[in-house]
């Protein structure tokens, strides 16, 4: 009798163990529902475009470069409204205001300057009419983009510019000993020929402006431009 009640007891046992395990198959674990379930990893966001106003000197140019080409393609005309900045998007336009005077004006960037340290802008000799600044050659203006302009670019810096080839040469092969990319860009105007120094080419304005404040302390005057090709 014993023997008959403990076959029962064993089916039963086997039933039910049998029956949890077909519920199981059916039923996927928790662990397994999180697997399904986790949301996919996103790319990082795209930078967000901004607005950028600033504070500065500003200085003209004409007659030099009357003509010439421009760093967006154009020939630049000294008697039309044009600016030069060293990091803004070519095309950017900017709206310009003489502090002394308070005469705004409105400008397309369509070339590549200054390149002195202590100047934020270079504006055409019309623009520089227009704000009522041609004979004092420079004045503290504010500008601002009139649009949003994206972020990122590929960064380069101005190290040095020289009216003599072997002076630039000899800058070159010096910084060549610390930095990897240094080369010598020769740039025409309508008064001669100068050789510029620059040095790298940086996916970020920051990490430019890093290896400019290095070069200042070599007796440099650097300043970070954006490469345009």
């Amino acid at each position: 009798m014993r023997r008959a009640a403990s076959l029962v007891i064993a089916g039963a046992l086997a039933l039910l163990a049998g029956a949890c395990a077909e519920k199981a198959r059916q039923e996927p674990s928790a662990a397994a529902d999180l697997l399904v379930t986790a949301p996919a990893a996103t790319a990082p966001a795209p930078p967000a475009d901004r607005f950028v106003r600033e504070t500065g000197t500003a200085s003209w140019y004409g007659r030099e470069l009357h003509g010439r080409r421009s760093a967006n393609g154009e020939a630049f005309d000294m008697h039309g409204l044009s600016a030069a900045h060293r990091t803004l998007p070519l095309g950017t336009a900017i709206r310009v205001t003489n502090l002394d005077s308070e005469r705004t004006i409105e400008v397309r960037v369509t070339d590549r300057g200054p390149f002195i340290s202590a100047r934020s802008l270079e504006l055409s000799y019309g623009a520089a009419k227009e704000l009522g600044f041609v004979a004092q050659g420079t004045a503290q203006v504010r500008f601002e983009t009139i649009g949003p302009v994206p972020e990122g670019g590929t960064f380069t810096v101005h190290a040095a510019a020289f009216t003599e080839e072997e002076n630039a040469r000899l800058i070159k092969e010096r910084l060549s000993q610390r930095y990897e990319v240094v080369s010598i860009v020769p740039v025409e105007n309508n008064l001669g020929k100068l050789y510029r120094v620059r040095v790298g080419n940086y996916p970020s304005e920051a990490k430019a402006e890093r290896i400019a404040a290095k070069l200042k302390l070599e007796g440099l005057e650097p300043v970070v431009v954006r490469k345009d090709n």
